[in-house]
């Protein structure tokens, strides 16, 4: 309006990351204890503000990820997830957060960045349980980021984020079953991934475990996003709700 004098809000944008990865078969989260206020002690998803005022926020995102855990983004699955930008939900200031989704396999031991005590990968039960609470938003973060790994697993080739390849039809309904939360019947699980056209390649190999058959070794196929989809069970919703 003419005449009228406006002056933009002072917001502060920021990063958080939602870093999943399967270890002794469980779906884990990096989380970090907090060393400073505000929620000093307090365990929070790894993240950060920008560097600056020139740094890209995917930049700010791989740069805290490299900071947080010692991941390079360019060598695994990262996505964004959503804003974060509820007034209140830091006493910082008006915070808005730019959460992105990390999938990658069997990662290595973390190390705590310089505002963190301590970082550690924390199984997903323990959180959906409530034996950990979250600082900040960031269990509503970390729900929706569970959520939308849960939801593209049915739908596109995104649980081969967290196997090492080449792996097995086996070490496949691992990942589903850690992040469903449900347990799968063999048998119906090879059926249904093998009736997938493009998805699983096999590589010409076979790993032996135990006295069984050696199982086949496979390769993710050039298919993105899985016809017919692979239906979760309603069991574990059920089960946190």
């Amino acid at each position: 309006m003419a005449g009228d004098h406006w002056t933009p809000p002072p917001v502060l944008l920021a990063v958080d990351l939602v870093i999943f990865t399967l270890r002794e078969s469980a779906l884990q989260v990096l989380l970090v204890e907090r060393g400073i206020e505000p929620f000093k002690g307090a365990f929070a998803l790894p993240g950060g503000f920008l560097a600056d005022e020139n740094e890209d926020v995917v930049a700010a995102a791989g740069r805290e990820l490299y900071e947080e855990a010692a991941l390079d983004a360019a060598e695994l699955h990262l996505e964004q997830l959503g804003a974060y930008g509820t007034p209140g939900r830091d006493p910082r200031g008006r915070v808005i957060s730019v959460a992105y989704l990390a999938i990658a396999p069997r990662l290595p031991e973390p190390q705590a960045g310089t505002d963190a005590a301590r970082a550690v990968w924390v199984p997903m039960p323990e959180i959906l349980d409530r034996r950990i609470r979250l600082a900040f938003d960031h269990e509503q973060i970390l729900k929706e980021g569970l959520e939308r790994a849960r939801a593209k697993l049915e739908s596109t080739s995104l649980a081969t984020a967290f196997c090492t390849s080449p792996f097995t039809i086996s070490d496949l309904q691992q990942v589903y079953e850690a992040v469903w939360g449900a347990e799968l019947d063999p048998r119906n699980f090879y059926r249904k991934v093998q009736a997938i056209d493009g998805f699983l390649v096999p590589v010409g190999e076979e790993r032996r475990a135990g006295r069984g058959r050696p199982a086949r070794l496979f390769h993710v196929g050039e298919r993105v996003t899985l016809w017919p989809p692979l239906v979760r069970p309603a069991i574990a919703a059920e089960r946190e709700q």
